[in-house]
């Protein structure tokens, strides 16, 4: 049986690098243009090669973001922009428009073309079609349930690809107008700015300026607000049901939120196919992606509609129990000392988690600290300052530290 790819998300150099390495089978990017998240940390075409090269070396492959839905002036330089991927060695390209499609079939691409959860593909006659079009993988909609997926893959032998973890976009398929037409700025051409975190309230017609909250709360309601899509206990069904796969969200993301959800979803994959029969879900991996910043987990739609519950009505705050507070860039064996680079704030008498890829997790109060020049310090005072520690388990580049919020110490 063919393992099921983890595919993760790589908003800058240092996240691929990251995801990679804590587990990722694939990234995903996007270049300075023709995608959908104009705010990322997004790859010039020589960090994309760069890129390339680094996932090679570790047997990973790169997909880029090309699904955007363009206006006429978007098209300009769009075959090129094909070409100059090709060349990078990119491993497959996502895209969502037909126009898109047509001008890579003109040009002779030879890049494997996926087809974009944007263009809402959600049942097997559509499926059929992509397949039939020579698209190599399509990338389904997240509207669909487990049972929808099994019909569908039934029906075609195309790659499926199917999201189990991130944000949830309020619209159908993401193709949403709230953007541009309250801020200017098209979602649909990577420029959301999620009105749907906003507050609402209801104005009635014949009462101008007269707001009445739709949930009662001093903050307002946020009828649009989506929890965030979680489907970590799932994934033997959706293995055994044929996806090829695995798609986490969050190019936006900080380097913490990858590396923490990657290594979890990557050792519940191992786990099941260690042995299928046997498995058994370890809650530690739930306890770890409850971590990083998220809003409150949901399945969506993979049992069925989902409930009012997928919505939250309260807040569109995310829940960010923990910082990252650093990470391990040298480790010495003989002394005990690791080099960290701070990336938030920690100091002298904090407890520490510790985790890494091949590190088990383990926690340690910082008894003292140095700086380059082997000053103690009581805190390192600005953001990635190297700073060494003594350490009491054997720690490993790219390790990260972090530490429970101030405030929920309390």
């Amino acid at each position: 049986m063919k393992k099921v790819e983890l595919l993760a998300p790589a908003g800058d150099l240092e996240k691929l690098r990251m995801a990679v390495i804590y587990g990722a089978d694939a990234v995903y990017l996007g270049g300075k243009e023709f995608g959908l998240r104009a705010y990322a940390g997004n790859f010039s075409l020589a960090e994309i090669k760069e890129g390339v090269e680094f996932a090679h070396q570790h047997q990973a492959k790169v997909y880029v973001t090309v699904n955007i839905f363009p206006h006429n002036d978007d098209l300009t330089g769009l075959g090129d922009y094909l070409c100059a991927l090709e060349d990078c060695g990119v491993d497959g390209v996502l895209f969502a428009d037909t126009g898109v499609w047509k001008i890579a079939r003109e040009i002779n691409s030879k890049l494997n073309f996926h087809l974009s959860t944007q263009a809402n593909t959600t049942n097997w006659a559509s499926a059929q079609f992509w397949e039939k079009q020579g698209v190599k993988r399509i990338v389904l909609a997240r509207e669909l349930s487990l049972a929808e997926i099994k019909e569908i893959r039934r029906n075609v032998q195309v790659e499926l690809e199917v999201f189990v973890h991130g944000a949830m976009c309020i619209s159908f398929s993401g193709r949403c107008l709230l953007s541009n037409y309250m801020a200017g700025r098209d979602a649909n051409r990577g420029q959301c700015t999620q009105p749907c975190r906003w507050n609402y309230a209801l104005v009635e017609e014949k009462r101008p300026g007269h707001y009445y909250p739709i949930e009662e709360d001093e903050r307002g309601s946020y009828i649009f607000n989506a929890q965030d899509l979680c489907l970590i206990r799932h994934l033997p069904e959706l293995i055994e049901a044929g996806v090829n796969s695995l798609k986490i969200e969050g190019r936006m993301k900080s380097v913490h939120y990858v590396a923490t959800v990657v290594q979890a979803y990557r050792k519940a994959i191992d786990a099941y196919y260690r042995d299928p029969a046997a498995y058994r879900f370890d809650e530690q991996w739930y306890e770890e992606i409850l971590k990083v910043s998220h809003r409150a987990y949901t399945t969506g739609f993979f049992s069925g509609k989902p409930q009012s519950g997928a919505q939250n009505l309260a807040d569109s705050d995310y829940i960010r129990d923990y910082d990252f507070v650093g990470l391990v860039r040298d480790y010495d064996p003989a002394s005990q000392m690791a080099t960290v680079e701070q990336r938030n704030n920690f100091r002298v008498g904090d407890e520490i988690e510790i985790t890494g890829p091949q590190t088990e997790l383990f926690t340690q109060r910082v008894e003292s600290m140095t700086d380059e020049e082997g000053q103690f310090i009581e805190v390192a005072p600005h953001a990635q300052q190297l700073v060494r520690i003594k350490m009491g388990k054997p720690v490993r580049p790219w390790d990260l530290f972090r530490r429970k919020k101030y405030e929920k110490m309390k």
